[in-house]
């Protein structure tokens, strides 16, 4: 499989970020216990030395023969010291709890945790591997990898954790012979947190439903066309769907996961189908892409799919987890790195089938038909997402009916003739929920008919004299009930977008802003209080600090009383100039205060990153 530049840096960057990840705490600890027990060997000899020599009782060669015998077992060693003749010395050394024996079980449990963590890199890179093997070993190697994973994270998290507790109190304490107890606090802080992230997310379940909109299709709703679908499924020599799916989404898929479709949910096979993409196809390039998905069921790829589907999303849920959770973030390179090496698997694996998918549609039906269609589906998908698209990034409120699907249907043949037709053809790829699907090039080259780039717009403008929509007896009823919801929810979307990117220009403007952004008060003790809003921070008593001002933000908790430093644009005499607002008797408020300043300054940088 080839594998292209941007993806070979991005694996090599989270490789070398797993490898840091899981070594530099172990190693450090591993390297400041061997410095630690060195000086101590050192130290320990020198006092015996000096004791030896000073006593006026021992013979020379008395003194000789100890100080050889202390030189051969220095303190270091002692706790793995059977010798009879060295017991004493062990006890009195070595004692269960003290220095020694606490910097020999840290130093043996370092090295461990290092080897454990090369181990998990080769436990990570041969699962990998077998997930490019046989498509049966992919949800095999995947429910190992998912568990070795857990555990692996798991001891991970609590090794480290531990490691970080011990050396926040022997660095300083063994060094410069002070402990600090907030330094000691915030490790211990971090390592529970971790621990407590691996344990919820564990157990945590997720919805795993997977919702369309769209409607079924009974066989009286569209006789002709599940006659016609039933009839390819035969051919191809395997079930046809349970269910039928229509929509307004620009592609057609086929699965065996469970789909919530409005309040129901379907198990078995499901064909999804677009009613818009039907209209533009004509009877026999529907079928060849009908024959296509059919080909996914013949497969198994739809079995395999739906098996493998819950625990990808369950890992990725748990992933994710891991980035968030205070010390979890040791783990989360490593797990990031097999999502990515499994993720290529799957895509080559993918590819694979959509192109045995395609020479199946293609036998079924004929080539020529499924290169057309390939191409229409792609045209249409790309016209409608440069319709939306100007929508979207309309600064005026839309409203009432946006004639979404008029504007695409009315525009596409036109479009065809462009230039921008061309531009974004020559990269065009199949938009699909599930798969990655290759280039349009390489899937019409597979098939053996291969329409010029030049030549796509003939074949866009084609307009068929009856399609399969036709057959669908409320068809045009389940578009405009489809449209509409779909409609106002883009209309909702865009509404909260100009929210964010509107700096206002008139008071209309200002009221959108603030119908979003309103000003939230905090109040602090006394009379005091801190005001937010889509402007900057207004402390009572004090001048407006200005969004455009702020550079950094950061929180403040103490004893004294709660601060925000806002460190400016502006440069000061060392540094940049900062300013502190005093939050004193915030208390309870504190989670709300954070949240209320994070969404409003990222208002403001979405704003100016849109000016």
């Amino acid at each position: 499989m080839k594998v292209d530049s941007a993806l070979r840096n991005d694996l090599v960057k989270v490789a070398l970020q797993a490898v840091l990840a899981l070594f530099l705490i172990p190693a450090l600890t591993y390297g400041f216990v061997r410095y630690a027990q060195r000086q101590e060997d050192v130290s320990f000899l020198q006092m015996i030395e000096t004791r030896m020599l000073a006593d006026a009782d021992m013979t020379f060669e008395d003194k000789q023969a100890r100080i050889d015998f202390y030189r051969a077992r220095p303190p270091s060693t002692l706790c793995t010291n059977h010798e009879v003749a060295a017991q004493g010395y062990k006890d009195a050394v070595c004692e269960t709890y003290g220095e020694t024996w606490q910097f020999h079980l840290v130093r043996l449990w370092s090295a461990w945790t290092l080897a454990g963590s090369a181990l998990g890199l080769l436990v990570v890179g041969g699962l990998g591997a077998l997930a490019f093997k046989k498509r049966k070993l992919q949800t095999r190697s995947f429910v190992v990898g998912w568990r070795f994973m857990m555990l692996a994270s798991a001891a991970t998290v609590i090794l480290q954790g531990f490691f970080a507790v011990w050396l926040s109190f022997w660095v300083t304490a063994f060094l410069i012979h002070k402990y600090f107890i907030k330094l000691i606090l915030v490790a211990g802080v971090l390592a529970l947190g971790g621990v407590a992230a691996i344990v919820r997310k564990i157990f945590q379940k997720i919805p795993s439903d997977c919702h369309i909109d769209g409607e079924l299709l009974t066989e009286a709703d569209a006789p002709l066309l599940w006659r016609r679908i039933k009839h390819l499924a035969a051919r191809l020599r395997t079930a046809p769907p349970d269910h039928v799916v229509a929509g307004i989404d620009t592609n057609f898929f086929v699965t065996e996961a469970p789909l919530k479709v409005g309040n129901k949910t379907t198990t078995g096979r499901s064909l999804f189908m677009s009613i818009p993409l039907l209209r533009v196809l004509s009877m026999e390039e529907a079928d060849a892409v009908l024959g296509h998905e059919l080909a996914h069921f013949r497969g198994g790829d739809t079995q395999a799919s739906a098996a493998l589907g819950p625990k990808l999303q369950q890992y990725d849920h748990y992933v994710e987890g891991m980035r968030t959770g205070g010390l979890t973030v040791v783990v989360f390179p490593l797990m990031q790195l097999y999502r990515m090496i499994f993720q290529l698997a799957l895509s080559s694996d993918s590819r694979n089938r959509e192109f045995k998918a395609d020479h199946m549609a293609a036998k079924l039906v004929s080539p020529q038909a499924i290169a057309q269609s390939l191409i229409k589906v792609a045209a249409y998908a790309h016209y409608r997402a440069k319709t939306e698209n100007a929508l979207y990034q309309s600064d005026n409120k839309l409203a009432g009916n946006l004639g979404i699907a008029d504007t695409v249907a009315r525009g596409l043949l036109p479009y065809a003739a462009s230039d921008d037709f061309f531009d974004d053809m020559r990269t065009a790829h199949i938009p699909h929920p599930f798969d990655s699907h290759p280039p349009l090039q390489q899937r019409m080259q597979q098939v053996g008919h291969v329409v010029p780039p030049e030549g796509y717009g003939a074949v866009v403008t084609q307009v068929p004299t009856k399609t399969w929509a036709d057959d669908i007896i409320n068809a045009p009823a389940i578009e405009a009930r489809l449209w509409s919801a779909y409609e106002q929810q883009f209309a909702n979307n865009h509404e909260q977008a100009l929210a964010y990117r509107y700096e206002p220009a008139n008071d209309a403007q200002k009221a959108h802003v603030l119908q979003h952004f309103p000003p939230v008060v905090f109040k602090l003790k006394g009379d005091a209080s801190v005001e937010i809003n889509y402007e900057g921070i207004a402390p009572t008593g004090e001048p407006l600090v200005p969004w455009d001002n702020v550079k950094t933000l950061r929180y403040n908790d103490s004893s004294f009383g709660d601060s925000l430093t806002v460190t400016l644009n502006e440069k000061g005499r060392v540094g940049a100039k900062t300013t502190k607002v005093k939050l004193p008797g915030l208390g309870k408020q504190k989670d709300s205060f954070n949240a209320t300043l994070s969404h409003y300054w990222r208002r403001h940088q979405i704003m100016r990153a849109q000016q």
